[in-house]
């Protein structure tokens, strides 16, 4: 996922703007109780009767509300699970829509709305039973009151896989479903050529059907043993189909949308901050404590970090200048959280543009980055260098092998390489090179680091980079393969964060010609491996073809140069009591507040 993917935005490096006012709880109408009442039946003689009253309970004080200040980071790009492409979406996702399975804190597949699966003999065919308490509700920020909409079914989960599957929902995350059968098929049909009814016939061909209305039963290309994990993904979750066909592109704002998580939106107000409250007809409700998330959209992790020392955020990613400072303040220090993240930090290269259309060129700008160096002097992070895409902790990583990029792993090496490379291809000592354009998303830490990078090549190469930066929504429009390659940066940043653990979520999904393949690169060697290595039923197997396709990918072409693995970098204010697992989006609902400690801190 870009962090993005989720693209996953630098863990230590992202934050928001003003906290504003934000909505009262919701508060259904409930039967609270049974009263007597006294009814006049006849002259001069009354009974009493019992009579069944809906009363509304007094919504408590907004100020009494168990809040969470959380910082967003950015605008979320879409709140729509078929449209969502990055970690700050599906950060939001996570609380207002339920996906069949899920993963635990520890990183196991989970049953969600699956109560459990089964699969045939073959294992190309899942059959998932739903739990039948789980429903749809509306919030309404005017009067404050939840609207129950029905049971979710397995028919609401065929309507949101076909959904993200349809050309005409333009999901640029459709490809993860083309396990599916018939999905790629689907997804990747010219609408424009084909009769409606030929249309019908390719939605109606994908493997997925309701077998009845809490039974939902998915059939697949091949046998996929981690199909689970891609199950629960927010791309594959029940969707609301009244609600957007009612509301076009709007259902995803206050008052339209529809939802069936934990959470539900009450207030969002672009650019600014965007407010979830307690679902209370959650079936779970009873085990979620947080009852109020205020989620602002700070840029800048400098503001934010004062709003985190000032007691207006429980938890925040510090920025990389204030590390040597949290890690001497004795109160900070003790904040600080530090652990692995299954994220990688990367420059992608726009492969069809000059000059870094030639290999050796890419090879060398990625050989001249001193990551160790980046990460003692600039990150201070406790991030491992990165010779390969897949990080460390999923099947078929090959992350730190020294038979794959060495030079990545050792300056000494990488920087005589970098040297011959560049000559070799007609610069030494950077002569007759192009300035380069090196693009990020707008943010502090992402800056620095652009800086710090693009000073290595002028020392190392001789050449000079021009740093442009965007915000995210516009950012990831620009970097994407349908941009013309005349608007493209020549080269850019992502991350990409674990969707499930498997090394065919980071090279098939995310570099194969066909699929996303943003660096618009067409190495078929590359693209039979990674197809080979998806329907491969023997682990052994897989994990050489993944190392082979890392060692194409990273070290033979450079089609992107690998820079650092994540660790998540938190400050956590000690009332709250969270986890930092990386898979899925924020799990709020599992969080716990202290809330008189909260409250004791603020004055209040």
């Amino acid at each position: 996922m870009l962090s993005k993917k989720w693209a996953l935005l630098l863990a230590a490096v992202i934050v928001t703007s003003l906290i504003l006012a934000a909505c009262a709880p919701a508060t259904p109408q409930v039967v609270e109780k049974v009263v007597k009442e006294t009814v006049v039946v006849e002259k001069e003689k009354t009974v009493a009767v019992e009579k069944e009253v809906v009363v509304t309970p007094t919504p408590k004080p907004e100020e009494e509300l168990i809040t969470l200040n959380w910082n967003f980071g950015t605008e979320p790009p879409t709140l729509d699970p078929a449209l969502a492409e990055d970690t700050t979406s599906v950060d939001v996702i996570e609380s207002l829509f339920l996906g069949l399975t899920a993963f635990d804190p520890e990183g196991n597949v989970k049953g969600e709305l699956a109560t459990e699966w089964t699969t045939n003999e073959a294992g190309d065919v899942y059959t998932f039973k739903m739990r039948q308490d789980a429903k749809w509700v509306k919030y309404n920020p005017g009067t404050k009151q939840v609207e129950e909409i029905g049971p979710v079914t397995a028919h609401d989960v065929v309507y949101g896989i076909k959904r993200t599957l349809d050309p005409r929902t333009a999901s640029g995350y459709a490809y993860v479903l083309y396990i599916i059968k018939g999905g790629e098929a689907l997804n990747t049909a010219d609408t424009e050529a084909l009769s409606e009814e030929e249309l019908q016939a390719l939605i109606d061909g994908v493997g997925v059907k309701a077998v009845d209305d809490y039974t939902v039963e998915i059939t697949l290309e091949h046998p996929a043993g981690y199909f689970p994990g891609i199950a629960g993904m927010w791309v594959a979750r029940p969707m609301p189909k009244d609600a957007i066909e009612a509301h076009g592109e709007r259902w995803i704002e206050p008052g339209f949308i529809v939802t069936n998580g934990p959470y539900m939106l009450a207030e969002w107000v672009h650019d600014s901050h965007l407010v979830l409250l307690k679902n209370p007809l959650y079936y779970d409700a009873a085990n979620v404590q947080i009852e109020k998330i205020y989620g602002v959209m700070v840029v800048e992790a400098s503001t934010a970090m004062a709003m985190y020392e000032n007691n207006e955020l429980d938890t925040t990613a510090p920025p990389l200048e204030d590390m040597d400072r949290i890690k001497a303040d004795p109160v900070l220090s003790k904040e600080l959280h530090i652990g692995p993240y299954p994220c990688t930090y990367y420059y992608g290269f726009t492969t069809d543009k000059p000059p870094v259309d030639n290999k050796l060129v890419r090879r060398a700008l990625s050989a001249a980055i001193d990551r160790k160096s980046l990460i003692e002097n600039v990150l201070k992070g406790g991030q491992l260098p990165a010779n390969t895409f897949t990080t460390i902790g999923m099947f078929g990583s090959a992350a730190q092998d020294p038979d794959i990029a060495p030079w990545a792993l050792d300056y000494t090496l990488g920087l005589q390489k970098a040297k011959e490379w560049m000559a070799e291809a007609g610069y030494p000592d950077g002569k007759g090179f192009p300035e380069i354009i090196l693009m990020h998303n707008t943010s502090e830490g992402h800056k620095k680091i652009a800086e710090a990078i693009a000073a290595m090549w002028k020392e190392a190469l001789g050449i000079s980079v021009k740093i442009e930066n965007q915000e995210w929504k516009v950012y990831l429009n620009t970097i994407s393969k349908k941009t013309p390659v005349e608007q493209m940066p020549h080269v850019w940043r992502l991350g990409w964060c674990a969707d499930y653990p498997d090394a065919n979520n980071w090279l098939n999904e995310v570099f194969h010609p066909d699929k996303r393949n943003d660096i618009r690169w067409n190495n078929r060697e590359f693209a039979e491996i990674v197809e080979k290595a998806e329907v491969s039923q023997d682990p052994a197997e897989r994990k050489a073809l993944y190392k082979r396709a890392e060692q194409i990918l990273v070290d033979e072409e450079a089609a992107i140069a690998p820079i650092y693995y994540y660790t998540t970098v938190n400050l956590t204010k000690p009332w709250l009591q969270r986890n930092y697992f990386g898979l899925g989006g924020q799990d709020f609902f599992n969080w716990k507040i202290d809330w008189a400690a909260k409250k004791a801190a603020l004055g209040k």
